[in-house]
């Protein structure tokens, strides 16, 4: 008798054959790993905030731990009306609460977003971890399109038009990210209404992705769909500018010419994961629907980043980096390639043996370009500038007036250890390096 064995990858979908844990996740888990060894380690590779949840919404929380029921797949409608009100407020953007969508995270919603939604995806390079992996797992074609740092990495209409001439009526779906996971960037108003334009001649289906808007550092932030509202469905949730990413909690802001696809998510939202916890549902309106306490929050959260970004983007410039100053969220995006003194310069050949290279050498936990869509031969990586204590950072930001400059004294003494690794990056870059030690 011949008994049915499961062997190790034999039933495994073809999809997912090869396919690796994110990125950020991984470098996250491998940060803590060393750390448990006693290692010192810089951890520059994970994106979380460093930004403690605002207290008036963790009382929300708290005050709301009772809450037990299975909520609406499409979201708690108090809190769709806030979302809703949230745009409205912000924006001048007119959402009714019917095409509001929240999810367990942002990331969950692209997720289904891409099951829905048959068409192929395009993305500038470099992007976001896991929108292209999303695509593979469900046999979607990627298409990436060419950025350039003399052009803030930043997607050109051209490069997108390009792409939609040679087969225009192929449905497709273009994720934008701004301000920019990895590199910091974001789009002028006179960029978003041109990319606007390419993609209403071909019909295209946009998904900007907003989840860092309240961290653009020159002003408010713009979405494409205040000029392309009938094919945008804007992404945003609350783990980056209120702190809470282990709340998981994500938003979908529909258009109504875009209800059907609102509503095939939402069938598969009830066959998969039915509904976002409701205490969190609760304690989300309040921060939604704003209040001065959550809007000084963020202004002093956004001085520290601008002033550490762009003081950090000035130390790298310095030993030979070329990077583009950050406009907001909190990261760089560092191209090595033209630093002299590397020792073993020759034994580097992707982006991976490089961030290897750094990690073994000086403690400090990069992102290979790779993993965002670059060459693997080319020498850049992502730099998240949030290993330092938020908590403490915005007491002391709260002591300096808001017209006056955060100085290299407030960093040095608020984020001295971002710092200790970017200074420790440098020293490595200048021909000094060993294998880093024991942690003090």
């Amino acid at each position: 008798m011949i008994k049915n064995k499961i062997g190790p990858g034999i039933h495994l979908n073809l999809n997912v054959r090869g396919l690796s844990k994110s990125a950020t996740l991984a470098i996250n888990e491998l940060g803590n790993s060393l750390i448990r060894e006693g290692r010192r380690v810089y951890k520059l590779g994970f994106g979380q905030s460093p930004f403690p949840v605002p207290p008036s919404i963790v009382t929300e929380l708290q005050a709301n731990a009772h809450q037990k029921d299975y909520l609406p797949v499409l979201g708690l409608e108090p809190l769709r009306k806030a979302v809703a009100g949230y745009y409205r407020r912000t924006q001048s953007l007119s959402y009714s609460h019917d095409n509001i969508l929240i999810g367990p995270g942002s990331k969950e919603l692209m997720f289904l977003l891409q099951f829905c939604y048959c068409g192929d995806l395009v993305l500038p390079s470099p992007s976001w971890v896991s929108y292209a992996p999303q695509a593979a797992i469900l046999g979607r074609r990627i298409h990436w399109l060419p950025t350039y740092p003399q052009e803030r990495w930043c997607l050109k209409p051209e490069a997108l038009d390009t792409l939609c001439a040679q087969d225009p009526e192929r449905p497709r779906l273009v994720v934008l990210n701004y301000p920019s996971n990895p590199a910091g960037t974001t789009y002028s108003t006179d960029e978003l209404r041109n990319l606007a334009e390419v993609a209403r001649k071909y019909n295209l289906l946009l998904l900007s992705d907003e989840i860092y808007g309240e961290f653009h550092f020159a002003g408010p932030h713009i979405s494409i769909a205040q000029f392309y509202p009938e094919g945008t469905i804007i992404s945003g949730g609350l783990s980056k500018w209120c702190g809470a990413g282990g709340w998981r909690l994500g938003t979908f802001a529909f258009p109504k010419a875009l209800g059907w696809l609102k509503n095939a998510m939402c069938a598969v939202a009830s066959e998969t994961y039915t509904s976002v916890s409701a205490p969190i549902q609760y304690a989300a309106i309040k921060a939604f629907e704003g209040s001065p306490e959550i809007e000084e929050y963020l202004v002093q959260a956004r001085r520290v980043l601008k002033a550490l970004g762009e003081y950090v983007a000035e130390l790298l410039q310095e030993h030979g980096v070329k990077v583009v100053a950050p406009a907001g969220a909190f990261y760089l995006f560092p191209d090595f390639s033209s630093c002299q003194h590397i020792s073993g310069k020759d034994s580097i050949l992707s982006s991976q043996d490089l961030c290897n290279r750094i990690l073994k050498e000086t403690g400090v936990a990069l992102l290979p370009g790779s993993d965002f869509g670059r060459p693997a031969d080319e020498w850049t990586a992502r730099l998240a500038y949030v290993n330092f204590d938020g908590a403490e950072a915005l007491a002391g930001v709260s002591q300096i007036p808001s017209n006056k400059p955060l100085g290299k004294d407030f960093l040095e003494t608020y984020c001295s250890n971002c710092l200790q690794g970017v200074r420790s990056l440098c020293e490595w870059l200048g021909g000094k390096h060993g294998d880093f030690g024991k942690a003090d």
